[in-house]
């Protein structure tokens, strides 16, 4: 019980360090641009990964470079897609629709009959969120790559479990996180420009890799040897929630009552399915 409460509170600091740093990635959208921004996360935590796992290429086959590779390209896309979502969207509202991706990916991989309450209940809360029958104050932008970045993440959750059997410890995520930056670095360099290298600038995308990138990533695959995968599913639902309130302490985003019902409807809907999965 005491390491399962343990893994518990490993997944709750992921969450949490994850959306506060997602939320401090927003002050920087300013000096940097949301591909700049990107690029920087996911640059140092690369250099932070490869610094740690020295990850050997040698002794892979060319498919199971080619397996890491997609690892990364749908990383890239989905850190790149949601940072450009976060600009034009409140971060609650983004991860919310962005949700939308591994819940679909656990309802189309299950066989139950039940799934189907939890698909209608996600989609009545991101259809209220979103309302595209009618007037919405979210930016159709930011809702178009909140849903790529759905998509990139239900892509990723699969490809990431395979490279986690291909690679040992965190050699594949180091490997992966390393594509992912030369992805985006075109855009990353064009918005960004030289102020990439400004050390003040440099210092706060450290902090955004570590507790964004780092951190949480190392948390979550230690609570995974301390729980069930299912506890880990619903703690993770909380994501929407979490960045809803860390939009609101450190953006000053706040949400309607209408949105925060919307978010709800998501969060249940995602521990719904996670729970007898």
């Amino acid at each position: 019980m005491r390491l399962e409460a343990r893994g518990i509170a490993l997944v709750v600091v992921a969450v949490s360090t994850l959306q506060v740093g997602a939320a401090f990635a927003v002050t920087l959208f300013d000096e940097l641009g949301a591909a700049g921004t990107s690029l920087l996360r996911l640059g140092l935590a690369a250099v932070v990964l490869l610094a740690i796992w020295r990850p050997r290429i040698s002794g892979h086959s060319r498919a199971d470079l080619l397996v890491t590779i997609a690892f990364g390209v749908a990383l890239g896309t989905m850190n790149l897609a949601i940072y450009e979502a976060m600009q034009r969207i409140p971060i609650g509202a983004a991860v919310t629709i962005e949700f939308a991706g591994p819940l679909g990916l656990a309802v189309a991989l299950s066989r139950r009959a039940l799934d189907l309450v939890w698909v209608a209940l996600a989609a009545a809360g991101i259809l209220l969120l979103t309302n595209p029958f009618g007037a919405s104050d979210l930016d159709a932008a930011g809702i178009g790559f909140a849903l790529l970045a759905a998509a990139a993440w239900a892509a990723y959750i699969p490809i990431s479990a395979r490279t986690g059997t291909l690679f040992p410890g965190g050699s594949g995520l180091a490997i992966a996180m390393a594509v992912a930056a030369v992805l985006i670095a075109p855009a990353g360099i064009a918005q960004g420009g030289e102020r990439l290298l400004e050390p003040a600038l440099l210092a706060q995308g450290a902090i955004v890799a570590l507790a964004s990138s780092v951190i949480p990533y190392s948390l979550e695959l230690e609570s995974l040897r301390r729980i069930p995968a299912r506890v880990f599913g619903v703690l993770m639902s909380l994501e929407p929630a979490v960045a809803a309130l860390a939009g609101f302490l450190v953006l000053g985003q706040a949400l309607g009552g209408l949105d925060l019902v919307a978010i709800g409807l998501v969060v249940a809907a995602s521990a719904g399915a996670a729970a007898l999965d």
